[in-house]
């Protein structure tokens, strides 16, 4: 397949046709399929898989660009059904997001290091599924539905505070904010991958309950309630923070939380990470179980009850860690509806009810730019060879290196059918583009490492009538 290209779009790859599967989330049915809010996806820089979900449906849908390489030149095809066993205890789904699989502390390209899926529900269980749609982990995080889950690669420079910050995965409830650190998350996709083939063997002696979560060990998670302020749409966790005055030096981290919602557009919390907590927490919480199913079972050989079928009870929820709020902006009616956060976690791009577009410095924690008349815009930042002169073949980006980029903000206005690029923080708009209606803007959240050149931060956008999908032109004429 020919690979078209536009002024400052490229395509990569493209739906195939004739896929019934797609026809479940409303392709080919009627046009502006992607505009649903309830429809979930995630791109993954993977062949570019791309992961669709509805919540109405209990099934996931993995595209990949069929020509296996780095650019695409491709078509899109399903190459996983991953369909999780979610009972009414469960909930539905409520939020998807691609979790690498770390080799050697660098995230590459290849085959043995394919990403895993993580899936959020409505009933506050977290799941983690492999491209084959095995079942990796599952685990109880809050009774509570999930709004959001964000994988976010720790990028930061050298002699900085935030040079000690690992990965992490943070989870978005209305009020409410956890955290998995990426270590923690790999040595548990290291303990799957080293069991493989003793899976293989135990499948035939399971008894159809693969799915419980007690058939899982806990991986250790930080739990905050931010709700001082109100209930929040969105919220991240954008980096390492100072402790506060007067405090004595400890091992103990603290990091700074961004919320928004109704009550207050934008609200800022000291998160402090207590490890002993999440530990011991992690702990008890499997002594506690199996103690009280043991005791449980003595008695009823003592008093000789007839056997009762079990019912299938819920851990109880890990304790919070204290947040406490550090400042809050409230302008009713406004309320704030969407947050994205700059690669460093400096910027956040905060997104309002009335249209308009917050650049929040999350350091100082001010407002250092304010965009108009955006309605139902959508945010994410790229980074552009802005003062680059083109190179021969629009597809030639090796050899740059990160200092060659500046940050810029994209902004999707879908009622205006335009994309804009703006230099941050106070550049001026360097491109506007046209793109048709019913098209999405979507980005990886897993950045790869290469020994060869820099990977910059890329956005993309998928045209859900016509199926296409385009790589933002990383040149700007």
């Amino acid at each position: 397949m020919a690979r078209r290209s536009h002024l400052h779009l490229t395509e990569v790859c493209a739906l195939a046709s004739g896929c019934d599967d797609l026809s479940i989330l409303g392709l080919g049915e009627r046009e502006g399929w992607l505009d649903d809010p309830s429809l979930l996806s995630s791109l993954s820089p993977y062949n570019h898989s791309l992961a669709l979900a509805h919540p109405s449906k209990s099934l996931i849908l993995v595209l990949a660009s069929t020509s296996g390489d780095r650019v695409g030149n491709g078509d899109y095809a399903v190459v996983s059904r991953i369909r999780p066993s979610l009972g009414e205890s469960d909930g539905l789904l409520a939020a998807i997001e691609w979790v690498p699989h770390v080799r050697d502390g660098e995230i590459f390209e290849g085959d043995d290091a394919a990403p895993v899926l993580a899936v959020g529900t409505t009933l506050g269980y977290l799941l983690f599924y492999s491209l084959a749609g095995e079942l990796i982990h599952k685990q109880s995080i809050y009774p509570g539905r999930i709004l959001r889950l964000k994988f976010r690669t720790a990028k930061a420079k050298a002699g900085s505070l935030q040079e000690s910050v690992s990965d992490e995965l943070s989870i978005v409830f209305s009020g409410i904010i956890a955290r998995f650190d990426g270590l923690d998350i790999q040595d548990m996709l290291q303990k799957w991958s080293d069991e493989a083939g003793s899976r293989v063997w135990n499948k035939r002696f399971q008894d159809g309950n693969e799915e419980e979560e007690s058939n899982f060990s806990t991986v250790p998670f930080q739990l905050w309630n931010v709700n001082k302020f109100g209930s929040c749409a969105d919220a991240a966790i954008v980096g390492l923070m100072p402790p506060p005055l007067m405090e004595i030096q400890s091992s103990r981290r603290y990091y700074c939380a961004v919320t928004i919602g109704e009550d207050s557009v934008i609200s800022a919390y000291r998160l402090s990470e207590d490890r002993s907590r999440s530990l011991v927490g992690a702990i008890l919480s499997r002594v506690g179980t199996a103690t009280i199913s043991t005791i449980s079972s003595f008695s009823s050989i003592l008093w000789r009850r007839e056997p009762s079928p079990t019912k299938k009870t819920r851990p109880k929820p890990q304790s919070f860690a204290k947040a406490s709020p550090l400042t809050c902006v409230k302008d009713p009616p406004r309320r704030g509806e969407r947050l994205t956060l700059s690669p460093s976690g400096t910027l956040a791009a905060v997104t309002d009810s009335l249209g308009r577009i917050l650049l929040l410095d999350t350091q100082a924690l001010v407002v250092v730019r304010l965009w108009k008349g955006y309605r139902d815009a959508h945010c994410l930042f790229v980074e552009m060879l802005a003062k680059k002169e083109k190179s021969a073949t629009s597809s030639n980006y090796y050899g740059y290196s990160k200092n060659d980029y500046c940050l810029c903000l994209a902004i999707h206005a879908p009622r205006k059918g335009i994309i804009e690029v703006w230099q941050m923080r106070t550049g001026p708009r360097l491109l506007t583009i046209q793109c048709p209606k019913g098209s999405k803007m979507l980005q990886p959240s897993i950045r790869l490492s290469s020994n060869s050149s820099y990977n910059p931060l890329e956005v993309y956008l998928l045209n859900g009538d016509s199926g296409q999908l385009f790589a933002l032109n990383r040149h700007i004429s």
